[in-house]
Formats: structure tokens, C-alpha cells, sequence
């Protein structure tokens, strides 16, 4: 008996087909949601869809056109692409591409590769200063396109990710939020991919055969901590299906009094005071979930 989706060993291309559609339909849907969940478009706005050349935004602006042709409010779409003069980029592909897609889009070309290769240290992390380059450059050209929003390509992944990174690393609880003002105040950032799992993205790339173009800075850095991250994320999903879903979901429920950011809560000012209609105690929560009130209660 040949395997699920095979007649006599041979795919077959109508379940291939149908498994496509599903997984477009759920991008759609999950970027639809963040849209909503966030308000990270609205009418009229003028989205600069930020164009990398990889699987996420690849995946960003075809899930974007396809919504906006149906989308309630009306926005508008264009792409635009930092060539950073990295040695063999293939600087025909995204232009094709996009040409045959029928998308507006400027391609900017600022040599930012020699900047990072020249300022930081061989075996030092490239990421953060090439980021900040491509910031700069790309918060000028929206205000040069009179772009309303700037849309990245981060994907749910990322953001947990980002998460750990700087809990272990930085002491901060902080992950990359869906929407943001930049310091000037002048640009808006959007992450419309944030309910998006990668490996969705993965296999969506593969079905619409994208024209993928390698970073080879960020690929050429085999022991970044963002990568030892998503290797975590992996493994817990593997071994305990639904984890990382419990983590997304606690960044958008937020407890400042359980916590001990003295900036967000008052806790010098806290004071005992009866309050009618109350049930149980939100200091007993931990005891509810199977984890010891006080020391005593511990084997210890």
C-alpha cells in the first residue's frame, strides 16, 4: 500500500493541492487575526512590505496582496529591497519576481556588507549592527515613499525567541512586540506574521517555490544564540506538543502585580483593604497549578 497522499509510490497532486490551500488559508487566517488583534492596518495606509529575499517575507507579501484584494479596508502594498552589495547577490531575482507579480517596489542598493565585515571582530556576531544599518536606511526610504507602515517579516518563532534571549541574556522580560513606534515617533513598525509558525512558513515557501536568496552573514554564522534559542523552542515542542502555544499565549496575558517590576506596579504602596465580591485569592494561584505556597510545603 503506497504511503497517505500516494497512489502505487506516486504523490498525488490533488491532496498535494488541497494540503496547500489549507496551509494558505491558515496564514491567512492567523495573519487576518494579528491584523485585527493589533490594528496593524487600516484604511488607506501605504504598507512598505520590507523584502529580504527569504521564506518570511517571501511568505509576508504574498499573504499580504492576497488579503488586501479582499480586505474590508483598503491599503496599498510596496516592496522594497536592501541590496547591502553582498558578494554574488543575485540582484535580477527580486525584481523579476516581483515584476511578474505585478508589485510595485524599490530596490536600494547601500553597501552595508563592508561596513559590518570591516567594524566587527571575525567570530563576533554581525547581526545587531546589520541590523541597525538596515533600520536606518530602510526608516529613510519609507519616509522618502510616504510609507504609513513598515511590515517585517518576524515570525512567532522569532518572537519567542527574542523573548529568551533576553531573559537569559539581557535580564529583561521583553520580546519583539507586533506593532511599534520607532524612537522618533515617526514610523510605525508591524510584525503581521506574529501568530505564524516558521515551519508553516517553511512549507509554504516550498509550495509557491519562492526564489530564496541566502544571507551569507547571517548563514554564515553557525553559533548565534538566536539559533540555539529556536533549537530549544524545537525541542520542547517535540517533547512537550503545545508548550511553546502556552508560552505565546502568556505574552499577551500579562500579570504586573505577580511580577516584581516596581516601575509597573506599587508595591511599596500596596495596603490591605475589604473588598465586597470577591472569590478566592489570587495569591493561591501557584498552589493551584501544583507548585509549593510556602518553603515549608516543599520536601527540602
Amino acid at each position: 500500500m503506497g504511503a497517505a497522499g500516494t497512489h502505487g509510490g506516486r504523490r498525488d497532486p490533488r491532496k498535494d493541492a488541497h494540503e496547500v490551500d489549507k496551509l494558505a488559508k491558515r496564514l491567512r487566517r492567523q495573519v487576518g487575526e494579528a491584523i485585527a488583534d493589533f490594528g496593524l492596518i487600516e484604511h488607506g495606509d501605504r504598507v512598505m512590505v520590507c523584502l529580504s529575499g527569504g521564506k518570511d517575507s517571501y511568505a509576508l507579501l504574498d499573504v499580504l496582496l492576497a488579503l488586501r484584494d479582499k480586505a474590508p479596508v483598503g491599503f496599498e502594498l510596496i516592496a522594497v529591497n536592501l541590496d547591502q552589495k553582498q558578494p554574488g547577490f543575485p540582484a535580477e531575482v527580486l525584481p523579476r519576481y516581483l515584476q511578474g507579480r505585478g508589485v510595485p517596489y524599490r530596490i536600494v542598493e547601500q553597501d552595508t556588507y563592508s561596513v559590518v565585515k570591516r567594524v566587527v571582530p571575525e567570530g563576533k556576531t554581525m547581526c545587531a549592527l546589520c541590523s541597525r544599518l538596515r533600520r536606518g536606511v530602510l526608516y529613510r526610504v519609507a519616509s522618502e515613499l510616504g510609507a504609513t507602515k513598515i511590515a517585517l517579516g518576524h515570525h512567532r518563532d522569532d518572537i519567542l525567541a527574542t523573548f529568551f534571549l533576553n531573559l537569559f541574556h539581557g535580564g529583561k522580560l521583553k520580546a519583539m512586540p507586533p506593532k511599534l513606534v520607532s524612537d522618533d515617533g515617526r514610523h510605525v513598525v508591524i510584525r503581521p506574521l506574529a501568530y505564524v509558525k516558521e515551519d508553516d512558513l517553511a512549507a509554504y515557501a516550498e509550495a509557491k517555490a519562492f526564489p530564496l536568496i541566502p544571507c551569507t552573514l547571517c548563514g554564515s554564522q553557525e553559533n548565534l544564540q538566536r539559533r540555539q534559542m529556536r533549537a530549544m523552542l524545537r525541542e520542547w515542542q517535540e517533547r512537550h506538543p503545545g508548550r511553546v502555544e502556552s508560552i505565546l499565549r502568556a505574552l499577551s496575558d500579562v500579570r504586573a502585580t505577580h511580577l516584581m517590576d516596581r516601575r509597573l506596579f506599587d508595591f511599596a504602596g500596596l495596603r490591605a483593604e475589604r473588598r465586597a465580591g470577591t472569590g478566592a485569592d489570587a495569591a493561591f494561584e501557584p498552589r493551584e497549578l501544583g507548585e509549593p505556597l510556602f518553603a515549608e510545603d516543599t520536601d527540602a
